[in-house]
């Protein structure tokens, strides 16, 4: 195929208005890296982890097909945060974006333009770059605009808020609103979500149906190109603000329709179902295209299933053996579902114990693609373990969780330290667990191994790093 076009329009869109950076080298036919990734799904709702009531044969088909990670670790146990951790391959001590913080006029707040994103980096290496679902990190128009931060093309949800919604009023593809045939009910103006909040009686246009169709046509339109495609879906997340027994929404029920189930576990289970559908879709396009060997699919989830109060933790056992869930720091909010293809260099059935985490992703990406990444970043490749070589353990996995009085948590090797409350008592104490002995962080040994506290504790003093934005301690708190 005659390069000249494809060099065109990567040059059209690098020069488009608010673009940081020029497109770079001509493609070279790079492998392919799709990157797929749930919101609010537990490690455990998966069949290839430990599910027995939801089935997922397509993403388990991914790791018979490839690789299983048994200790792959979100970038916190919050949305944006987690998000910006997998986007620039910064981890909590350094990142930019520390929370769920809503900016004005709607949005959370956005990514900055010094940031680098792994599409910035992929694209000045010659990838086209398309990203369709849920971003989190800067509305139309701020420094995180998702066009502005290396993707070439957008469709999705810029706000969190309005991405409860999965019927909503409009989707924004590539800075303009894009309407959909919903009928959409905003809530209070007054409530913490400024009015963004909604739901809709009128159901016609299901949001990951479409990021769906956008994807498949993505990768259609540049089987002869190298690209990054990301697909930040948003199920399982509720609709927080629809009617209790209308929070968990999609178009059929299917198999779950007549359970005698409360309706919001019925629509969990049928939403999971409907993703491992998008999931074989996706696989099902790549291979009919001959793409298999030069294209490697990632699955995850952003961070924990939601909490008991839903019911959905016990019922489907969504964090499998471990504690906690979305938000907090122990292995239920943190441990994700992380499997992997890649045909002809993973080897099927492959599985692994090798500690990594969101902030991996970027220098994984930016060496498949054979560029260096960004200085500053805090991951390591993962490659390596993806091709069945011998890897070392990054010296270190930290996290922090700026809500709820904010919490810390740290590990290395078999070792977990973990504490709650630290903003209000920046000396609280540290709990540790044997991650290989208790899984579930049952019998904290902190005291049996004080030394091995003081060691993780100075780890994570030193992997923190103060930002004004984001004060983890009072002590960090600047007086006006």
């Amino acid at each position: 195929m005659d390069l000249l076009l494809p060099l065109l329009l990567i040059g059209l869109w690098s020069c488009g208005p608010g673009s940081k950076k020029q497109a770079g080298q001509a493609n070279q036919r790079r492998p392919n890296i799709i990157y797929i990734m749930a919101d609010d799904l537990g490690i455990g709702d998966i069949v290839a982890f430990g599910q027995e009531i939801i089935q997922t044969p397509n993403i388990d088909r991914l790791a018979a097909e490839g690789i299983k990670f048994t200790d792959h670790y979100a970038g916190t146990s919050v949305c944006a945060p987690s998000r910006c951790v997998l986007m620039t391959g910064i981890d909590m001590g350094r990142a930019a974006i520390r929370g769920n913080m809503q900016w004005e006029p709607h949005g959370q707040m956005p990514l900055p333009d010094s940031s680098i994103t792994v599409a910035e980096v992929l694209k000045g290496a010659g990838y086209v770059t398309g990203m369709f679902g849920k971003w989190g990190l800067g509305i139309t128009g701020t420094e995180g605009d998702p066009n502005r931060q290396g993707w070439d093309e957008f469709y999705g949800y810029t706000d969190q808020v309005l991405a409860h919604n999965y019927y909503p009023e409009y989707l924004v593809r590539n800075g303009e609103k894009i309407h959909l045939d919903n009928a959409v009910k905003y809530l209070d103006s007054t409530a913490w979500h400024g009015g963004y909040g909604s739901y809709s009686p009128g159901k016609k246009e299901y949001s990951n149906d479409l990021f769906t169709r956008q994807a498949l046509a993505f990768i259609e339109e540049h089987q002869d190109t190298s690209f990054l495609l990301y697909l930040p879906y948003t199920i399982p997340h509720d609709n927080g603000e629809a009617p209790v027994g209308q929070r968990q929404e999609v178009p059929e029920l299917k198999r779950f329709r007549d359970m005698d189930w409360p309706s919001e576990q019925k629509g969990y289970a049928a939403m999971i179902e409907r993703l491992d559908g998008y999931v074989g879709q996706l696989t099902q396009l790549v291979d009919s295209l001959g793409l298999g060997e030069n294209t490697l699919i990632i699955f995850t989830s952003d961070n924990g299933p939601m909490q008991e109060s839903r019911g959905f933790t016990a019922f489907f056992n969504s964090n499998g053996p471990y504690l906690g869930g979305k938000r907090d720091v122990t292995e239920g909010g943190l441990r994700m579902p992380f499997v992997a293809r890649w045909a002809g260099t993973i080897a099927p059935g492959s599985v692994t114990n090798h500690p990594s985490a969101f902030h991996d992703f970027l220098p994984t990406a930016c060496e498949i693609a054979g560029v260096a990444p960004p200085k500053g970043i805090t991951g390591q490749s993962y490659l390596p373990t993806l091709k069945g070589q011998a890897q070392e353990a990054p010296e270190y996995l930290y996290f922090a969780f700026y809500e709820q009085g904010k919490k810390q948590a740290i590990r290395q090797g078999k070792w977990k330290a973990l504490r709650n409350g630290v903003f209000e008592q920046p000396d609280t104490p540290w709990e540790l667990y044997n991650l290989e002995k208790d899984p579930g962080e049952t019998q904290n040994l902190a005291a049996q191994h004080p030394e091995v506290v003081q060691e993780l504790a100075q780890l994570a003093a030193q992997a923190h790093h103060n930002d004004p934005n984001w004060p983890l301690f009072n002590t960090e708190v600047v007086e006006e």
